[in-house]
């Protein structure tokens, strides 16, 4: 399923996080903005504690109207999850022989391939102190758990879920290098833009006095040539650090606050006119 969400396309599709017994709407909302990060929409609550519709679950989603307005009361897990095809349950316990346990990527990519085949999935998620039961495991048909650290291995409700649901938006992706938001395309300067910067840099040190002793001038000229005229600059880069030089360029560092520009700073000739920052369009 898909739509429109301010403007952009809303992937909404997926396994079904299934909460069981879950106990405040704040936790509910936090799991519903997770999904809503990352693609996922179906969510199901089991028994949850205080109740549902919840104004608290529905502040803490941060807009993530249409999961919380779509999500799904149960009695049992046994009745949340009786029309899927295939269910993990997430655990941070050792449970040795129990089950088969996956990692978040195997068992995304296991339900992603499920997706595509046309298969309802489920993903279990237990108590926020307590996590699931030996029961409620039992009815999953895998577990999942997360290479967390050994000595602190507890992780919030949002937490676990956002997890499984970053690595399920991953399985869905052309390529794990993309993303969603990309740089602005930037002109690259050219070759007379820096040395234009140069020049002008060069002339306002040579001004102060930088350039002493003058036999060190030619080296340093080279070192400042190295750095200034390197490749990577774009043209409006260098009209902004231009634009930095000139404003610069109209005060001296003798003068006392509030003195305002020099005189002679007011009238500059037109090859020092530089555009200032922010006047690129």
């Amino acid at each position: 399923m898909a739509g429109t969400h301010s403007g952009r396309e809303l992937i909404a599709e997926g396994p079904a996080i299934i909460l069981v017994h879950p106990q405040l709407g704040e936790n509910i909302g936090m799991v519903a903005r997770a999904m809503a990060n990352f693609g996922l929409a179906e969510l199901r609550l089991v028994n949850p504690r205080d109740g549902w519709p919840s104004e608290k679950a529905k502040s803490a989603a941060s807009r993530a109207d249409h999961v919380i307005d779509n999500a799904k009361v149960y009695g049992t897990t046994e009745e949340a999850i009786a029309d899927l095809n295939f269910v993990y349950a997430t655990t941070a316990r050792d449970r040795y022989g129990y089950k088969p346990v996956r990692s978040p990527v195997v068992a995304t990519e296991t339900l992603r391939t499920r997706f595509k085949a046309g298969e309802a999935t489920g993903i279990l998620f237990g108590r926020e102190r307590t996590g699931l039961t030996n029961e409620e495991i039992a009815l999953a048909d895998e577990i999942v758990t997360f290479p967390v650290n050994p000595a602190f291995a507890s992780l919030n409700l949002a937490q676990a879920v956002l997890l499984m649901s970053y690595e399920w938006m991953k399985t869905g992706m052309e390529s794990l290098e993309e993303t969603a938001f990309q740089a602005l395309p930037q002109q690259p300067a050219t070759k007379d833009d820096l040395q234009g910067l140069f020049d002008h840099v060069e002339d306002a040190l040579e001004a102060r006095g930088y350039f002493r002793p003058i036999a060190k001038k030619p080296k340093l000229v080279d070192n400042l040539r190295a750095v200034l005229t390197r490749p990577a600059f774009t043209a409006s880069e260098i009209r902004l650090v231009r634009g930095v030089i000139s404003c610069l360029d109209r005060f001296t560092r003798t003068q006392p606050r509030g003195a305002g520009a020099p005189a002679d700073s007011r009238h500059r000739s037109e090859e020092q006119k530089i555009e200032e920052p922010g006047d690129d369009t």
